[in-house]
């Protein structure tokens, strides 16, 4: 299986943020501005998994690679910190949670495992809840991340104690799968630096003169990361492995945690400041990053059993570049209405019947509690 980062359906229903113009009297209003970073992060998701075949044969490709994955999983998991702010385990709030994340967790989790018993040739892979299979990682850490967003709430120095559990991961290479561990805590201080952050601070990044200064940083960047491919394993990126399995001395996991933990933030606020503040045509498809996330998985599992990388096409300019705009059309695509309708079962169900009733004046205790 080949390395994935994800979106996120962070604010999938806590998106909802009020605007300027909203009274007090009107529904609250969605977040052009996240719906849009939201939208435009899955696409470069889709667009770097369609260029993972491609890397062997093209340094350029994996130059353009290794720059997204440097910046699109930060920028999801910050947004997710974000929108968790308000997270306090109330029964609501711990109900969206099972919902919106456990459930799709795992019926993903065993339809992949169907899946690439097929795609990948392996026919007796077994269904593991407690290892995450592919894409599926992302909402296990969203899940863990998300409960403990009352202790990062409470401590005093929440990010630099998030950056010294993630440099500590990778001192420890005996963390096992469960949960995938491993990633969920070197990815800890973006979703902790979320939790942190106010609107104010995503003001900031969108001035005329940092988007002037983001042109060339990502120029930089992208010539950077062409030059340093022979020089350095951009699976540090993924943040799966401790530094042993790079076969360096241990001091360098603490050393890469902050140097790209420093890069990555860098980048976002380039990222960001580049994304739309007002609506767009593409807003509305912020709201189904998770569907487009989970769902062209099975997309690109298929194009890999077919060897679509083997025709001599794909791997000439022309032929990346054309699969580029497939992978952004195919997520696109799957993140509209008419598919969020088909698989809101799954991915979204009100699942009533399995929560205890609550009222509004009763604080969020259920109404059996109470009695």
């Amino acid at each position: 299986m080949s390395d994935t980062a994800p979106p996120v359906q962070a604010a999938r229903r806590t998106t909802a943020a009020t605007t300027p113009g909203n009274s007090p009297g009107r529904p609250k209003q969605r977040d052009a501005f996240f719906d849009n970073a939201k939208y435009l992060a899955i696409v470069l998701v889709a667009m770097g998994h369609a260029w993972e075949p491609l890397r062997s044969d093209s340094r350029a490709v994996t130059a353009l690679y290794t720059v997204v994955y440097a910046f699109h999983m930060p920028a999801f998991i910050i947004v997710s910190g974000y929108f968790s702010r308000s997270f306090d385990a109330s029964p609501a709030k711990i109900k969206r949670l099972i919902t919106g994340v456990v459930v799709p967790y795992v019926v993903f989790e065993v339809a992949y495992t169907f899946f690439t018993r097929w795609s990948d040739g392996v026919p007796d892979r077994k269904i593991s809840l407690l290892d995450p299979l592919y894409l599926t990682w992302f909402l296990a850490a969203l899940f863990v991340w998300r409960l403990t967003t009352p202790i990062w709430r409470s401590v005093r120095w929440p990010l630099p104690i998030a950056l010294t559990i993630a440099a500590l991961a990778t001192l420890s290479p005996s963390i096992g799968n469960d949960l995938d561990l491993q990633r969920t805590l070197q990815f800890l201080p973006y979703f902790v630096l979320g939790l942190c952050l106010r609107p104010e601070h995503f003001s900031l990044v969108r001035q005329w003169r940092v988007r002037l200064a983001a042109v060339p940083v990502f120029a930089a960047t992208v010539v950077f990361s062409y030059w340093a491919l022979p020089r350095m394993d951009y699976a540090w990126f993924f943040h799966r492995d401790a530094a042993e399995h790079f076969g360096v001395p241990a001091w360098y996991g603490p050393l890469m945690t902050l140097a790209l933990f420093g890069c990555s933030l860098v980048l976002v606020a380039c990222f960001l400041s580049w994304v739309p503040g007002r609506r767009m045509w593409f807003t509305t498809l912020g709201a189904g990053t998770l569907y487009g996330y989970l769902l062209h998985g099975f997309v690109v599992q298929a194009g890999k059993h077919w060897d679509w990388a083997g025709h001599a096409w794909a791997r000439t300019p022309l032929g990346a570049i054309a699969v580029t705009l497939v992978a952004g059309l195919v997520v696109t695509v799957l993140c509209t209405a008419p598919v969020r309708r088909v698989f809101r079962c799954v991915m979204e169900p009100r699942m009533e019947w399995a929560f205890r009733r609550t009222s509004p004046e009763s604080g969020g205790v259920p109404a059996q509690v109470r009695r």
